[in-house]
């Protein structure tokens, strides 16, 4: 192939056929919601269909070698559910002013609102080449827009140059500087942050016993518990589970290393659990549930529990899902987050835009805000 050949992409039937090998070296190895086990393990639970609204359309680019070279992982949505950047509104008046908004084309790790590369690329040269093929599949399907979400920082410049509309939001990630105990981070926060923090710990573990669960430890049992948990939450949070049954017993068969489980039990009995997964250098917490309602336990297993798991492993962040603003007061910081959008109607592209630069002079204000009200020290 010359410099002068086309770039030609095509569109996969899912992830889990395609080669683990060569899905990997597109996707890197440090954020482990892009491997080919987790995405592959979404399609085979039954988590992601077309009957779930999610059809897994990966696009995907050949190198002259033959092997992939470049990678999205992009999903026709028949709906806004599982995405945690809300469009719902833009859907809404799209659809007042005659047209038709779903199906759309999501570029995005399911149901996982985790910052990360959404160009998968082995060749960095492909980057703009993967961006058309995208736009193309819009345009061609005849869909309302493409949405590349939780956009790795250093991507989005990629997008925005492609003329996409970047849409700035926020969560709260907790940063390891250099911490040799949970008691030396309490060291960096204020006296009064220092006490409520210790007083809900102690408050939170009194008659229960709290553990941790990874690896070949991991069991059946274990996850029938967890998934007594997840409902429980799933149901009051959002109505529907995402995830099925399925997923949890996949999970634990191919990333149980990547998998940390912290149940707190009363006796014998597991009364809650937060379910992380381990990446290269943060500890991502993502699903909580309990079946008894404990004072600052859910504050316990998701937030000082996970600080504690990234100290002893040695990890820089703890990554606590998204939304949260009770998370400050526990030392996560407020940090941006990125997404964006592909919108072909010009109409509606000029209406999104303006949003979107109202909503971003918001977002930038609250992160500024929020980061002089953290629980640090002031250093004079």
């Amino acid at each position: 192939m010359s410099e002068a050949d086309p770039i030609v992409a095509r569109v996969g039937e899912g992830i889990a056929g395609l080669d683990v090998g060569e899905w990997d070296a597109c996707a890197g190895g440090t954020n482990p919601f892009l491997t080919h086990a987790f995405l592959s393990i979404l399609e085979q639970s039954g988590s992601v269909s077309s009957a779930a609204g999610w059809q897994s359309l990966p696009i995907l680019i050949d190198g002259e070698d033959g092997k992939l070279a470049a990678a999205a992982p992009a999903y026709a949505k028949s709906h806004s559910q599982g995405e945690y950047v809300f469009d719902h509104g833009w859907a809404d008046a799209f659809e007042r002013a005659g047209g038709r908004y779903y199906p759309k084309l999501q570029v995005a790790v399911p149901f996982t609102p985790v910052p990360g590369p959404r160009l998968l690329l082995r060749e960095e040269r492909h980057a703009r080449a993967l961006i058309a093929a995208l736009e193309a599949m819009t345009v061609q399907n005849g869909l309302s827009s493409a949405h590349a979400t939780f956009v790795d920082p250093g991507q989005i410049g990629l997008f925005e140059a492609a003329g996409w509309l970047i849409r700035e939001g926020s969560q709260f990630h907790w940063h390891n500087d250099g911490y040799a105990s949970f008691e030396e981070f309490l060291g960096a926060l204020s006296s009064r942050k220092r006490k409520t923090i210790r007083r809900e710990r102690r408050r939170a573990v009194e008659g229960l016993t709290i553990e941790h669960v990874t690896g070949a430890d991991l069991t059946e049992a274990h996850w029938d518990v967890f998934w007594d948990f997840y409902q429980d939450t799933g149901i009051r949070k959002w109505g529907r589970p995402y995830l099925t049954r399925a997923f949890f017993s996949l999970l634990g068969e191919r990333m149980a290393e990547k998998t940390l489980l912290i149940l707190a039990r009363r006796g014998a009995t597991p009364v809650a659990g937060a379910l992380n997964i381990i990446g290269a250098d943060t500890l991502y917490g993502r699903y909580w549930g309990c079946l008894e309602e404990v004072p600052f336990l859910h504050f316990e297993l998701c937030y000082y529990q996970a600080i504690d798991a990234a100290i002893e492993r040695g990890l820089a962040k703890v990554e606590a899902g998204a939304q949260g603003a009770h998370k400050l007061a526990r030392g996560y910081r407020p940090v941006a987050t990125w997404a964006a959008h592909y919108l072909p109607d010009p109409n509606f592209r000029r209406a999104v835009a303006d949003y979107l630069k109202h909503e971003r002079e918001a977002v930038d204000y609250e992160i500024e805000e929020l980061g002089r009200m953290g629980p640090f020290r002031k250093v004079t």
